[in-house]
């Protein structure tokens, strides 16, 4: 057994000094430490949940397109580094072929997983999107939403799909979205031109998501409140956000989260394989993206995912946006946790769940990051 003693710890009364007492799972919190390997911590640090990263497609130069078990792991080795303990391996509008072996990927590798963050399952980003908002998706592979084209990619991930970003205004989209709700799977309203209406239709079918707020999507306007207005107003749709201060503006990230029930705001980096790599050439979908000053982008100009790390997305979310500490770490373990089903083992520090912890000091640099109460990550 391990145990941190008398650490500043976020648990779900808030943050705490105590002791927490873990194995694979969290032992005891406030109990005594004896018997236990106490495990140091400098001055100022605090224990926080893991990160939970439910749209990343790439990091440390691999990418899950690659469609291999070693992209996965570089994958889940570099984020670890971010106090990330559990991802969603994302793909993107690409061949059959290229979809199907990424899935398969993903497949073998949660049954021959390997240190560092838990692949917790795929997000399907496309190719179910609208041709007008695909940003940085290819569109030669953008295609109809097909319930009987769905059942592949389910069989080849070997059920592990968790969410599927799709367009709710496409014909056939409902149909897959009813079928994605009886399968316990998040439908994602996404790279869409849908209306205010669309997104209803959507809801009423069992879209309970909205993928990377406000890009990619039809915008607010006073006249038709599209997929943005959707986002804001409706409580049912929780909203994902790439808060690094280039994909959304300071203003509008503090309109959505002062819009958003608490519960309902989910960080994300969507990240691509760039990431880590500092500014440089790189690839997205077989595309060539140029990373230069933290934004990664298309040839004209086109935002392609980003470099985001997910200690700085909560960063940003508290010391730019002014959402405060406890609700933005939330945003980043126990929202995206209750949106995957999830919440009962992991996303907050409770007696029973996975110790799975990131550990931070002031500045929200990463000391130490522990998955399944082993250290994958020290800095």
């Amino acid at each position: 057994m391990k145990a941190f003693e008398n650490a500043l710890v976020y648990t779900e009364e808030g943050l705490k000094r105590t002791n927490v007492v873990f194995q694979e799972k969290i032992v005891s919190i406030g109990g005594s430490v004896e018997g236990a390997e106490v495990v140091s911590l400098p001055e100022g640090a605090v224990v926080l949940p893991g990160f939970l990263d439910e749209h990343i497609h790439g990091a440390g130069g691999a990418d899950a397109m690659d469609g291999t078990h070693a992209a996965i792991a570089t994958i889940a080795k570099t984020v670890a580094a971010e106090g990330t303990t559990g991802f969603c391996a994302t793909t993107m509008t690409q061949s059959p072929a290229n979809i199907t072996r990424a899935l398969e990927a993903a497949a073998e590798y949660r049954v021959h997983p390997e240190a560092g963050a838990r692949l917790l399952g795929v997000h399907l980003e496309g190719p179910f999107i609208a041709a007008k908002h695909k940003g940085a998706q290819p569109l030669e592979y953008v295609a109809k939403p097909e319930v009987s084209v769905f059942k592949q990619y389910e069989k080849a991930s070997g059920n592990t799909i968790r969410i599927v970003t799709l367009a709710p205004e496409e014909e056939g989209a409902e149909e897959l979205i009813a079928y994605l709700r009886s399968r316990g799977i998040l439908a994602s309203v996404g790279h869409s031109g849908a209306k205010f209406q669309d997104v209803e239709r959507a809801m009423a079918a069992g879209a309970t998501h909205v993928t990377h707020t406000y890009n990619a999507q039809s915008p607010l306007h006073h006249r038709e409140a599209g997929v943005v207005g959707s986002a804001l107003l409706q409580d049912g749709l929780s909203a994902e956000l790439i808060c690094d201060c280039i994909h959304v503006s300071v203003p509008a990230m503090q309109l959505l989260a002062k819009c958003k029930p608490a519960e309902k705001l989910i960080l994300i980096t969507d990240a691509i394989r760039a990431k880590g790599l500092g500014d440089g050439v790189s690839e997205l979908g077989g595309q060539t993206v140029y990373v230069k000053n933290g934004e990664a982008r298309l040839e004209d100009g086109t935002l392609a995912g980003s470099v985001l790390r997910m200690n700085r997305a909560v960063q940003n979310l508290v010391e730019k946006v002014g959402v405060p500490f406890e609700r933005a770490v939330d945003a980043a373990t126990k929202n995206p946790a209750r949106d995957l089903g999830i919440l009962h083992e992991a996303g907050t520090i409770a007696v029973g769940k996975r110790a799975d912890f990131a550990i931070l000091n002031a500045r929200y640099d990463v000391l130490s990051t522990f998955v399944g109460g082993e250290a994958v990550f020290t800095a």
